[in-house]
């Protein structure tokens, strides 16, 4: 059976899929998907921590379909703008899963992965699986990965 790790960027799965769809992202549907391809033996989601009480029930609704959620503090800084960035974290954990896995799936736009996903395909042999929201994925991303899935349809959660 082919295994399978998968690692969602929360914070640019909200933001993007708000931005080109208007609704939120069917982390059910996501799970669903992947698991017609495979056993997925390890799921992180990582998110930013604010303490409020409708974000920690959807952190328990992704810990509930399986995910390991990862929180880091949301941090407000003297100037206004806001720190809350996963992406040493999610590299790291990649790294270290990818070598155990047939498959990695990320679930984010962000173009800074795409060095990753290269890596581990190159170094791990890997297949490294992209989700995106269409129009909002780096292209720098959907090239370096071994397949690229557009959020739309049944990964959207409509209101």
């Amino acid at each position: 059976m082919r295994k399978i790790a998968v690692f969602a960027d929360v914070q640019n799965l909200y933001y993007t899929v708000r931005q080109a769809h208007g609704c939120h992202f069917n982390y059910g549907a996501l799970w669903a998907e992947v698991s017609q391809r495979g056993t997925i033996v390890q799921a992180f989601a990582y998110a930013i921590d604010r303490g409020d009480a409708r974000q920690q029930q959807f952190q328990q609704i992704l810990r509930n379909l399986g995910f390991t959620v990862r929180l880091k503090p949301y941090i407000q800084r003297s100037d206004g703008s806001a720190k809350g960035d996963w992406d040493v974290g999610i590299t790291l954990d990649v790294m270290e899963f990818a070598p155990q896995v047939d498959e990695v799936v990320l679930a984010s736009g962000d173009g800074d992965f795409d060095l990753l996903l290269e890596r581990i395909i190159q170094r791990y042999g890997v297949e490294a699986v992209a989700y995106g929201v269409p129009g909002l994925t780096a292209n720098s991303l959907i090239r370096a990965a071994s397949r690229y899935v557009p959020i739309e349809g049944a990964l959207l959660l409509k209101n």
